[in-house]
């Protein structure tokens, strides 16, 4: 059965697009897998498609050594385009692409050189790199996609429930309706806020096993980013990492995670750049128009998949009966609203008289949609939300609970 993440529709449409397809993501969340995919896509249509990986010592050093190096494990080549423009381009592949030297020489190049007659999908895991290599000089050269991890409709496709996929996507379309097995899509989504969304996790079905994958991604998928971002305080990047994990949907105060960790406030700094370049945390910005009330610096930390957050803490057990299952029900709004929204039009908002509402999502000027997150529904008093209403009438205002565990605006997954 051939599994298709979401974003591979995304990426069908791009290709016909002169400008080059960059797939960022989290280790191991799909991106090798997604550019085989589109390998075989294209394989199967009759057009000229190379797959190249970086992590292949010979085609390294091609890329390496000069660009046009890596014409030579091209079954077609192109033309430059200074010569003639070709009927239909070439299609690169390449994995990894940060491995190379010099990513953005090596683009910028073959673009140049090449344009519309070579086609380049490149796949790149860590945005540290990508951040810091694709300068300004591919500016209009590229378009980035980011490959999260499995959303929990995804998972249910992984897992093989499309019976369930569908009675989740009524649920959210239709308030009348009762799903058949309520409390089946309950259940996985009470196992997906404890295991999260990485592909590899979502396949195995014992729970230990469970436990071992993300172990496994926690020690090593994660020390090969410290290793890449050269980390020369493993252990406190770590101690960070979990102190991190036990703040979600809380305010994120560096001075106190230094004096915590035993670093200073400019490592912390580093460190926690690294996190989100990495596609492991979000920090999530205030939400502000009277500058005097409403200011404030410190963001609110998420984490793109709570597979990898419960990890770090060891925290397996039962979602429901868990202390922190406020937090877990927070983090879980969040990947749903950032699946909705670019991250950059995602707030929380808060005063300096200690008023909040978790998520505040600007649709344009002045209007939206806010949320406010409760295990329990009962929880809610809308009389203590006067203030945010006062000040944004034009904002809706929506309490999301475990009970309305299937919630799902357009563009959710």
């Amino acid at each position: 059965m051939i599994r298709q993440r979401r974003l591979f529709t995304d990426l069908l449409k791009h290709l016909p697009q002169k400008a080059y397809t960059i797939i960022t993501g989290a280790r191991q969340v799909g991106k090798t897998t997604l550019l085989r995919q589109l390998y075989q896509h294209l394989h199967r249509d009759g057009k000229p498609v190379t797959y190249l990986s970086l992590e292949d010592p010979r085609v390294l050093a091609a890329a390496s050594s000069h660009p046009d190096s890596l014409m030579q494990f091209l079954d077609v080549r192109p033309a430059p385009i200074i010569r003639q423009i070709q009927p239909q381009p070439v299609y690169l592949l390449v994995d990894e692409v940060q491995y190379a030297a010099d990513a953005t020489h090596l683009l910028k190049y073959l673009y140049d050189q090449y344009e519309q007659n070579l086609k380049i999908v490149a796949t790149g895991s860590s945005a540290f790199y990508i951040d810091q290599n694709f300068t300004d000089s591919l500016a209009g050269r590229k378009r980035i996609f980011q490959l999260y991890p499995l959303s929990f409709s995804e998972l249910l496709e992984f897992q093989g429930e499309p019976d369930l996929v569908r009675q989740l996507e009524r649920l959210r379309s239709d308030s009348a309706y009762r799903a058949p097995d309520l409390e089946r899509l309950r259940a996985a989504w009470l196992e997906y806020l404890v295991y999260g969304g990485y592909p590899a996790v979502a396949d195995e079905r014992d729970p230990a096993g469970k436990r071992f994958l993300l172990e496994e991604l926690k020690n090593a998928y994660v020390k090969r980013d410290l290793m890449e971002s050269r980390v020369e305080k493993e252990l406190k990047f770590y101690l960070l990492f979990q102190l991190l994990a036990d703040q979600t949907g809380s305010q994120l105060n560096k001075q106190e995670l230094a004096n915590t960790a035993g670093l200073d406030a400019k490592t912390v700094d580093q460190y926690v750049h690294i996190l989100q370049k990495c596609f492991h945390i979000h920090l999530l910005r205030p939400f502000f128009r009277n500058l005097r009330k409403e200011l404030t610096k410190m963001p609110k930390v998420y984490f793109h998949d709570l597979g990898m957050r419960n990890a770090l803490l060891n925290r397996f057990t039962a979602a429901a009966e868990r202390p922190d299952k406020g937090a877990l029900l927070e983090n879980y709004i969040f990947l749903q609203i950032r699946n909705q929204y670019p991250l950059d039009q995602i707030h929380y908002w808060r005063t300096s008289a200690q008023e909040e509402v978790d998520f505040v999502a600007e649709e344009s000027f002045g209007q939206g949609k806010a949320f406010e997150v409760k295990w329990n529904a009962a929880a809610f008093d809308p009389k203590l939300y006067r203030a945010f209403r006062d000040a944004y009438p034009k904002f809706s205002l929506e309490c999301l609970s475990a009970d309305a565990f299937y919630w799902g605006g357009a563009g959710a997954s």
